[in-house]
């Protein structure tokens, strides 16, 4: 950590190396195109290699840094996407965390290669892009990037409650928009 803070440069070059492949994978999650994640990889590195001196070591190295790399995103994707406002038609919230499931789908039966399939994933890759932005960084930080509760609330800056509650709202949101794609799989007698 001191030869970090230091500016030693083959240290950096060895955290550049171990983390820019989580790094990549966030970004590609929260953005889906490559040269964009690419962007904000280099970002986030030049970022946090100016902001080492002031680096104080309460959090891990990787913790710091997918901070950096989701505040870089999600600034990516408000230049990116202006919100326009129709002053016509009433204003839609694309952050609703509060929305429910509507109706789901018992896939208990379904044989796991099905469920596990090409199709599938890409399917659920799908839905996962169509989360709200703050149920979707939630649901990247902790299930797919495997942070801990504690991690991903210090990356987001929230309470582990808030993170508990925005994870739940994510699985059962996806839960739902999953439910359409496996619905015609399920056997009648389910």
């Amino acid at each position: 950590m001191e030869a970090l803070q230091n500016g030693d440069q083959a240290e950096f070059a060895r955290v550049v190396e171990a983390y820019s492949g989580y790094i990549y994978r966030l970004a590609l999650k929260m953005l889906h195109n490559p040269q964009d994640a690419e962007d904000v990889l280099q970002d986030t590195f030049i970022k946090a290699f100016h902001a080492l001196p002031k680096f104080q070591g309460q959090s891990k190295v990787s913790t710091w840094l997918y901070r950096i790399a989701t505040n870089e995103a999600l600034m990516f994707l408000r230049k990116k996407r202006p919100d326009p406002v129709s002053v016509e038609s009433p204003q839609q919230n694309n952050n609703d965390e509060t929305a429910r499931p509507l109706q789901i789908v018992d896939w208990c039966c379904l044989p796991e290669d099905e469920l596990v399939s090409d199709e599938a994933r890409k399917q659920l890759d799908r839905s996962i892009t169509q989360l709200p932005e703050s149920l979707k960084l939630a649901f990247v930080l902790r299930d797919i990037e495997g942070l801990s509760t504690r991690e991903t609330a210090e990356v987001l800056e929230i309470s582990e409650t808030a993170v508990k509650t925005r994870l739940h709202r994510a699985r059962m949101n996806l839960r739902e928009s999953l439910t359409a794609y496996y619905q015609g799989q399920v056997p009648e007698s389910v």
